[in-house]
């Protein structure tokens, strides 16, 4: 069907609209805003909004791109990037709930899913596949790999790596088994990840040297396992860590 624009919608002169988009009621698609193709944009709901940053310049040329099939809900928010020709990146299919926030310079995989009220602070990096439950608090500049699950009301601070679960304040609890099998993950890959958890979380030492080393010893041949040991070797802001990890292990 044509793009249909609710007649109480406010879409700006310079907002992109893909084909077959839907904007409803009281909804505000600024210019900064780039939709791809099948977009749905429900009320209350602000995509290209001004960035949440106290020296920001209104007139800075910054943008939020929206992937195809993309679900915004009521009374989201999505704010656009605080430097010039930057943008805040939403992929394609994702599922945005009621009321969840995405700071500036934000990116999203496909298939992400965030539930009522989450809340991403500036610069949060989201890989494809997770899954962030209600009230969900993300710190700024945070990395969440691929096929992660978050438990409603969890505070997280620190990079979680991806294809695993993290609830209360940055404590791993496991691997996503459930998200993995859905995702058709072979027994071969699900095993050697199950190891790889293993032996980051469960050993001595540093966390990070605890991955580059497992990494390096070649006992790992699927691409899942070695993308979960790799996620070890980027970020700023240590990682989340399992509650049985020994305290003598660090997270740096």
């Amino acid at each position: 069907m044509p793009t249909i624009i609710h007649p109480s919608a406010i879409v700006e002169d310079g907002a992109q609209l893909g084909v077959d988009c839907e904007i409803l009621a009281r909804a505000i698609v600024t210019r900064h805003a780039v939709l791809a193709d099948r977009v749905v944009v429900h009320p209350g709901a602000v995509v290209g909004g001004d960035p949440q940053y106290i020296k920001f310049d209104r007139a800075t040329p910054s943008f939020v791109r929206v992937g195809e099939g993309t679900v915004i809900r009521e009374n989201v928010t999505l704010n656009r990037a605080i430097h010039a020709g930057n943008s805040t990146v939403i992929g394609a299919r994702c599922f945005l709930m009621a009321n969840s926030h995405l700071g500036h310079d934000c990116a999203l995989g496909d298939d992400v899913v965030l539930a009522n009220n989450v809340m991403l602070a500036g610069h949060v990096d989201v890989g494809s596949f997770t899954f962030i439950g209600g009230g969900a608090g993300i710190h700024q500049f945070c990395r969440i790999g691929e096929s992660a699950m978050i438990s409603g009301l969890s505070r997280i601070s620190r990079d979680l790596a991806p294809f695993t679960i993290t609830a209360e304040r940055d404590e791993v609890s496991g691997l996503n088994l459930v998200g993995l099998k859905r995702r058709g993950f072979s027994r071969e890959a699900i095993g050697e990840l199950k190891t790889a958890f293993r032996a980051v979380y469960f050993g001595l030492g540093n966390i990070r040297e605890l991955a580059a080393t497992a990494l390096a010893n070649g006992n790992y041949t699927t691409t899942e396992a070695r993308r979960f040991l790799e996620f070890f070797a980027g970020g700023k802001r240590g990682f989340a860590r399992s509650a049985r990890t020994t305290t003598e292990a660090s997270d740096a």
